[in-house]
């Protein structure tokens, strides 16, 4: 079981055809990733979101849908499951992500499968983890940051300042009004707080007077194995 963590399953073709027909209750579809340049497809609108956070997390690199099945067998017998995320960090650590419905998670099947794919992946050494629907306020702003997460064609010139002079805590506002134009200073701002290089409390709505800083690793936003997940 060991050779597994050595394969790049983010670099591999899906394990499986996620299905689209008529009548189906999800949404599948294809998110384009910034943080590898490609599509990557997804199995619901819910799976979508903690794909756009995965992007939005500094300390990822690479992730892919539908990565790779597992075919177990224990006590209770034999079994075969096929997460619905991978994620790969910076340094080398994977993270293994389920997205339920928040209405399923108590789902005796479910918790039998998350348990089954835990005990797994600890031994593989990868993190795991059950997730929901994300935090409200983090997904509104992440969801508004992502309309921004191509590099700017117009504008660019004021990425160094605005990195240079959001050094200190300073204004949303204030820190565009320090440009010529704040208009384009305006969204070439968005791509860095997209890009976390420019961070600010994701707690609270994104504002006019919302207090920026060039990031430090402590106030980077990081996708991380849910707590209340089923065991």
């Amino acid at each position: 079981m060991s050779a597994i963590g050595d394969v790049r399953f983010e670099d591999c073709l899906p394990a499986r055809v996620i299905p689209h027909r008529i009548g189906q209750t999800h949404t599948p579809g294809d998110y384009w990733s910034a943080t590898t340049g490609t599509l990557v497809g997804y199995e619901s609108w819910l799976e979508s979101k903690w794909m756009t956070l995965l992007d939005f997390d500094p300390d990822v690199v690479a992730f892919a849908g539908q990565p790779l099945t597992f075919h177990g067998i224990d006590t209770d017998g034999t079994w075969i499951h096929t997460p619905d995320i991978f994620a790969r960090h910076d340094d080398g650590a994977v993270l293994l992500l389920d997205v339920k419905n928040p209405d399923a998670v108590t789902d005796l099947d479910v918790i039998q499968q998350a348990d089954r794919t835990r005990r797994t992946c600890d031994q593989l050494g990868w993190d795991y983890g059950v997730f929901t629907e994300p935090d409200r306020q983090l997904w509104a702003t992440a969801s508004w940051l992502a309309g921004f997460r191509r590099p700017p064609l117009a504008g660019h010139e004021y990425l160094p300042r605005l990195l240079s002079l959001a050094q200190r805590p300073v204004r949303f506002g204030d820190l565009c009004s320090f440009c010529e134009i704040p208009e384009l200073a305006r969204p070439v701002l968005f791509h860095l707080c997209w890009r976390q290089e420019i961070v600010f409390d994701l707690t609270s709505p994104l504002q006019e007077t919302t207090i920026l800083h060039a990031r430090n690793d402590s106030h980077a936003y990081h996708v991380t194995p849910q707590p209340g997940e089923p065991r």
